[in-house]
């Protein structure tokens, strides 16, 4: 016979469900691992079915478990969003912005687009989070976020159902410290041949486009580190380890920031940046202030 959903028990469904492990469900929710698994038992009797399985080392969900952790979703967001509200509303009613924002998306153009949303006549609390790009844009489909802003679309279709904003594209430049600036300056970019560079890993959209420009030019320049998280490339590179592809845009940035000059321009090779929302329409005024503020991105001359 099936009984009353226990919410406490749901809850503790839907943490392990995200973990994939009563281990770490439990470490999260600071109770031990024989509570989490006993409390989804006691959820699993009042149901009348099985919602996790062992699979290896992980715990899946059951067909049975996915309807009820779309449930689960819509429940606790609902709770976050209601604490959300009542502090806003005990607060000064700021306009909330939560946003996703790709490791692989420069952090300067991250601040670019979203400075606008700052001069808006409401105040806005932005939270900003940042990750892989496929958490992301799950974490949006569940409603956990507003938006994300990545250097490339979602995959749509199936079960997802995210839409994708083009903010625009913008050329991509090799930049260095002052030394390395003024020797590879001079004879470029066939003089790049064994320059030290500093590259984004190949899962990233833009390095088989720079690889493709190097190869067109026959040129083999030595990769000095490769990075998944666009700050650190440029911090390495601010340091002197090696040249580094940024958005041109960001050359007044990058000067003052990390002290480096650009080199020169990678023609023809562009990036792309998106805003992901959960909505075909957006109609968050802050979302639209990120789009303005992307078309508002032009090359400036160095100060």
């Amino acid at each position: 016979m099936k009984g009353t959903i226990n919410y406490r028990h749901l809850h503790y469904f839907w943490i392990t469900a995200q973990e994939g492990s009563f281990t770490r469900a439990a470490e999260r929710l600071g109770v031990a691992v024989q509570t989490v698994s006993a409390q989804i038992a006691l959820l699993e009797r009042a149901l009348g079915a099985a919602l996790l399985t062992p699979q290896g080392r992980r715990l899946t969900v059951t067909a049975t478990g996915r309807s009820a952790l779309s449930y689960a979703d819509q429940i606790f967001q609902l709770g976050e969003g209601l604490r959300d509200a009542i502090e806003d509303a005990a607060g000064e009613h700021a306009l909330r912005l939560t946003v996703g924002i790709a490791d692989a998306l420069p952090k300067l153009i991250a601040y670019r687009l979203l400075e606008g949303t700052l001069t808006l006549p409401e105040h806005v609390r932005l939270v900003c989070q940042e990750g892989n790009f496929d958490d992301l844009v799950a974490d949006l489909a569940r409603h956990r976020l507003d938006v994300v802003l990545a250097d490339r679309p979602a995959v749509t279709g199936g079960n997802l159902r995210v839409y994708n904003h083009p903010l625009g594209e913008w050329e991509i430049a090799l930049f260095a410290t002052p030394a390395l600036a003024n020797h590879y300056r001079a004879d470029f970019p066939a003089g790049l041949a064994r320059a030290p560079m500093l590259l984004p890993t190949r899962n990233n959209a833009l390095r088989a486009r720079l690889d493709l420009w190097f190869e067109e030019r026959q040129l083999r320049p030595t990769v000095a580190g490769e990075f998944e998280d666009s700050a650190l490339l440029m911090t390495f590179g601010g340091n002197g380890l090696g040249l580094f592809p940024a958005p041109a845009v960001l050359a007044n940035d990058l000067a003052r920031q990390f002290g480096a000059e650009m080199v020169g321009g990678v023609a023809g090779v562009r990036e792309q940046y998106h805003a992901i929302s959960a909505e075909r329409r957006i109609r968050h005024p802050a979302v639209e202030a990120i789009r303005a503020s992307a078309r508002g991105l032009v090359l400036l001359p160095p100060a």
